[in-house]
């Protein structure tokens, strides 16, 4: 076990049982609200080696929302509890699920929706050769990429600004990670979601 992965299953393991009485409660409001959908969704995402991975999220949208691929601001699709669970990254928490099963790390970068990534491109097989991260360094720098996408053009303004600034920042990181530059983007990342 290499030393990333002891870091990962040091923090995660204690981080998802401190988090299971929240997604517990989150469970139980949803059925006292009587949304009739699942709690959990399940995102496909491009993970390790090109690899596509179910990403464990509590589901903030309506049943069978469709439509575009990304969140833009306003999202008529999103609930009012899912505004509140995205605001606080509760949405994310069941990650750690991934991280713990070795899909994902609790730091890393970026797991991204497939119809974007271009494995051809020698920027998206650097990023994505790595283990995607709950948190990271483009995960920080866009934290709220909602208010970013508005108006007509909002695709095509993800293809060509923001996700090749968000892949940079994650090259950054490959380029120059350690254990100490994990503790201090997961500092920033709880900094970022109680701000």
């Amino acid at each position: 076990m290499d030393s990333k992965r002891a870091f990962d299953l040091a923090l995660g393991v204690p981080a998802l049982i401190a988090a299971t009485p929240v997604l517990l409660g989150v469970a139980m409001y949803m059925r006292l609200s009587s949304d009739p959908g699942p709690v959990l969704y399940r995102a496909r995402r491009m993970g390790e080696g090109g690899t596509i991975i179910s990403v464990l999220k509590v589901r903030t949208m309506v049943v069978d929302a469709g439509g575009s691929n990304l969140t833009t601001a306003a999202d008529p699709r999103v609930t009012r509890l899912g505004r509140l669970l995205r605001r606080y990254r509760i949405d994310e928490l069941p990650q750690l699920i991934n991280v713990v099963r070795g899909e994902m790390s609790l730091v890393g970068p970026r797991p991204e929706d497939p119809i974007f990534v271009d494995m051809r491109d020698p920027l998206h097989l650097r990023v994505f050769s790595a283990r995607p991260g709950i948190t990271g360094l483009a995960q920080l720098e866009f934290h709220d990429e909602a208010s970013l996408l508005t108006g007509p053009g909002a695709e095509q303004r993800y293809r060509e600004e923001i996700l090749p600034a968000k892949l940079a920042f994650d090259v950054a990181y490959l380029d120059h990670r350690t254990t100490l530059l994990d503790l201090q983007i997961l500092l920033r990342t709880v900094r970022v979601v109680l701000d």
